[in-house]
């Protein structure tokens, strides 16, 4: 088993890393976070993660926040297929919504790994009738 690091390469950091995810267009959402994401080709599933002033004023709260959804993915990250993923927190949670918070995250990264492997398969069958056509085309030659 893999060390369940929280590595450089596991995190999204630029700017135009957490655009492309948004401008990707594809969420899913539930009463306290949202879920950005889009599926990458790095072999590594990677977090971003927005707290925004509204939601807590406090950075003690926004840390807090982060510290718990960076652990979660932590824990998970090799159970999650290739995406980028920005995690936004749309609404404020304590130490006593942890367990919420923790079946929240885990029932959006189900979602999301079913909705990543259809799309991959989709675009592997593609891929594959692609082949067929062109090795088709070429007996006929």
């Amino acid at each position: 088993m893999p060390a369940l690091r929280f590595t450089k390469k596991a995190k999204l950091i630029k700017t135009d890393e957490f655009s492309s995810v948004f401008n990707f267009r594809k969420r899913i959402f539930a009463n306290f976070l949202a879920f950005h994401y889009q599926p990458n080709h790095l072999g590594s599933a990677r977090l971003g993660l927005v707290v925004g002033k509204k939601i807590a004023k406090h950075a003690v709260d926004r840390n807090y926040m982060r510290r718990v959804l960076r652990e979660l993915f932590r824990v998970q990250q090799y159970a999650i297929n290739h995406v980028d993923l920005v995690i936004r927190v749309q609404k404020r949670f304590e130490k006593k919504d942890f367990i919420q918070i923790k079946q929240e995250f885990d029932a959006l990264m189900v979602k999301i790994n079913q909705r990543t492997q259809q799309q991959s398969l989709l675009i592997t069958s593609v891929i594959d009738n692609q082949l067929i056509a062109d090795t088709m085309s070429d007996d006929i030659k």
